[in-house]
């Protein structure tokens, strides 16, 4: 059986939130939610390295196509996409049920923190030669979400 990622995200809520909320009571929500972003990142970094060490070409654009389509499985994204190729991947997310999610918990800075605040160390995971930007997220009140993939030009300083 396989479960979205949407899904996913959602089953992880039920323990994530109120453990999260727990530790912002006693170590204070900064703190907290330092420690919490730590940890994920250094998961979602080592998924973002198996993830690219699977492909058998570095074509970023079709990589981060692939990637999309997953994290969209489910009807859990709305996106269109604005430019790819060879090095890069740029789209903006119109509709993010993640979002949707965490806003009706009451939680969208959680949510943040769970699932906006991955895509950097996924990204991270690719390589130094790969470099995510994005300037908003739906997550945060946004309209849409900004993702820009490129492949840095090492030729540069």
């Amino acid at each position: 059986m396989t479960v979205s990622v949407i899904e996913q995200a959602k089953i992880q809520a039920q323990v994530l939130v109120p453990l999260v909320k727990a530790l912002q009571a006693e170590l204070g929500e900064a703190r907290a939610n330092a420690l919490v972003r730590k940890a994920l990142a250094d998961t979602y970094r080592r998924f973002g390295e198996a993830f690219w060490q699977s492909r058998p070409d570095k074509h970023l654009g079709e990589t981060m196509a692939s990637a999309f389509r997953t994290y969209a499985a489910g009807d859990a994204l709305a996106y269109d996409v604005r430019e790819q190729s060879d090095d890069t991947f740029a789209i903006d997310v119109s509709r993010c049920r993640y979002a949707e999610f965490y806003k009706a918990l009451g939680e969208p800075e959680l949510g943040f923190l769970f699932v906006c605040s991955a895509d950097f160390s996924l990204a991270e995971g690719f390589g130094d030669d790969v470099a995510l930007t994005r300037t908003q997220t739906t997550m945060q009140g946004a309209s849409h979400c900004d993702f820009r993939y490129r492949r840095k030009d090492e030729k540069k300083t």
